[in-house]
């Protein structure tokens, strides 16, 4: 096994080329396709105690906390934090005031937040300040217009605003210590909550928006075959988004969580780290299936870029 934060020298030609998943297809029937053709080299997370270097940038990553006040006692030291959504139950004020509070006592210099599909308010098709507001299963008119309220007392236009000690991206990307980080909230259709996309070209139209030369890229959902086993022993990924890291995109690293199994070496005997010789793939969950915390974060390191320093 290697480690996360190794070189991957392994040739990109190695890896399967696939189309878009259409809705008659699921991600299982894709899985089969395709696994045969897929370079898994299984990885060995960095001891969370390894010093950090001055010509090298420390990534923190979390997801998948869910306002699990335990999961967040022991976030190791580093130059840049990132978690990748699910920071709350449902998408509360206070739920996102209390974890917008945790932010503020992290010590790194750069912290980074997408939402994942439990920030059911986030999400503009369920909640706007403009619009009508749409319950769904989880949360209710009344709770929604509760939020309206509270936003408006605080002179807010929308939840992502109460994020003040962070950099929220959707959509969007950064660039820290000459490295450009990429996030996305979406992933293929799960119930009726937050970020849901068709799979195959409604999530493509997404995926599109992901520029190349991305170094770290950040989604909520996984790629197909990659940390994404569920209790059900099925692959829930994202074909369409692998698609898009192995063929297009080709970061150097790709965070998400959402599958809290993707870690359970029971069901993913990768533990949710892995390489396919030039994207190093990490699922940070932190919480397992019954939302209790289990796993520690991830850290990883990237050489500065030339001519970068840590005071940039």
């Amino acid at each position: 096994m290697g480690q996360v934060g190794s070189d991957n020298s392994k040739s990109g030609e190695e890896q399967c080329k696939f189309g878009i998943l259409t809705d008659t297809n699921t991600a299982m029937d894709v899985w089969h396709t395709i696994k045969d053709n897929q370079v898994i080299k299984n990885l060995i997370p960095m001891p969370l105690d390894t010093p950090v270097h001055p010509d090298k940038v420390r990534f923190v990553c979390i997801s998948d906390t869910h306002s699990n006040g335990k999961s967040l006692e022991k976030i190791p030291e580093g130059d840049v934090f990132i978690h990748a959504g699910d920071f709350t139950r449902i998408g509360k004020v206070q739920e996102v005031e209390d974890f917008n509070h945790f932010l503020g006592t992290l010590p790194h210099r750069h912290k980074i937040v997408i939402a994942g599909n439990h920030e059911v308010t986030f999400d503009e098709k369920f909640f706007s300040m403009s619009g009508s507001l749409k319950s769904n299963s989880h949360l209710s008119k009344e709770m929604m217009e509760n939020c309206r309220i509270a936003l408006e007392k605080k002179n807010k236009s929308k939840m992502s605003d109460l994020l003040t000690k962070c950099l929220y991206l959707q959509d969007s990307e950064t660039v820290v210590y000459g490295l450009r980080i990429y996030g996305s909230p979406w992933q293929p259709e799960f119930h009726s909550w937050g970020f849901n996309c068709k799979r195959g070209e409604d999530i493509m139209k997404k995926w599109n928006k992901i520029p190349e030369g991305i170094d770290v890229l950040v989604t909520h959902g996984p790629p197909l075959g990659r940390g994404d086993i569920c209790v059900s022993e099925r692959h829930e990924g994202c074909a369409d988004l692998l698609t898009t890291v192995q063929q297009r995109v080709r970061p150097k690293f790709h965070i998400f969580g959402h599958i809290h199994e993707g870690r359970d070496l029971d069901l993913n005997p990768d533990e949710g780290f892995s390489s396919d010789g030039v994207t190093t793939y990490i699922n940070a969950s932190l919480l397992d299936r019954s939302y209790k915390a289990k796993y520690p974060p991830v850290i990883f390191d990237i050489p500065l870029p030339p001519g970068m320093t840590k005071e940039c």
